[in-house]
């Protein structure tokens, strides 16, 4: 780090495309950070990288370049394969910046970067506290609770959940309460997805100042 111990933050999700990048988006613009996805599967479409940028309105310089750009969408294992690319987990490590991190992962956290490790090791070695995304539709407490052992099974910090979707009070309560976390807030899916809607809706869901005192006590 520069100077001083900048947090650095993971956001990471139950599942692919519940929402976690526009997550990220918001997040990196209320905590006037950096983002980092070190590894990107598919570059045909706008790419993660892209889309936090567009929607978080951050400066080109604070969206810092991914360790791995794979072509293929798909687990970046299989995409790296397919791209003849040598995908080395050891060598991924958040770049140095002056401000706070947003890294945020791919897919979800059992995803493999080879078929010996998946996300969840890396994040296991940084020991950055974890922001899990979770939808708030029928499955979601199997696969949040499941995530949320993964993650203790492995000695992860969890700052907390942040559930995507539209309310459902007893599905958000019960996976709070089973799993023994603290919830951030819930995201609204918005249609159309404009950011000056998405900060407003940020603000007015989502405890930014329960993410603050989560990272200071770190």
């Amino acid at each position: 780090m520069i100077g001083r111990a900048y947090p650095r933050l993971v956001v990471t999700g139950t599942d692919t495309g519940i929402g976690k990048t526009v997550f990220s988006a918001a997040l990196a613009h209320a905590l006037d950070a950096s983002y980092w996805k070190p590894v990107q599967s598919g570059l045909d479409e706008e790419t993660d990288s892209q889309t936090v940028g567009r929607l978080g309105r951050l400066h080109p310089d604070r969206i810092l370049p991914e360790a791995y750009r794979l072509a293929t969408p798909a687990s970046p294992h299989f995409s790296a394969a397919i791209d003849g690319v040598e995908l080395d987990p050891d060598t991924l490590e958040p770049p140095p910046v002056s401000g706070p991190l947003v890294i945020e992962g791919a897919g979800g956290l059992l995803v493999p970067l080879t078929r010996r490790t998946v996300f969840a090791d890396v994040f296991a070695r940084w020991r950055h506290p974890v922001i899990l995304c979770a939808r708030t539709g029928l499955g979601t407490i199997n696969h949040t609770l499941l995530s949320l052992e993964a993650m203790r099974r492995r000695g992860i910090p969890i700052l907390g959940v942040v559930f995507i979707g539209d309310e459902q009070a007893d599905t958000q309560a019960v996976i709070t309460e089973l799993g023994d976390v603290r919830s951030l807030g819930r995201l609204p899916k918005l249609d159309p997805l404009i950011a000056d809607d998405l900060h407003a809706g940020f603000r007015n869901w989502i405890d930014l100042s329960i993410i603050k005192q989560g990272l200071a006590s770190c």
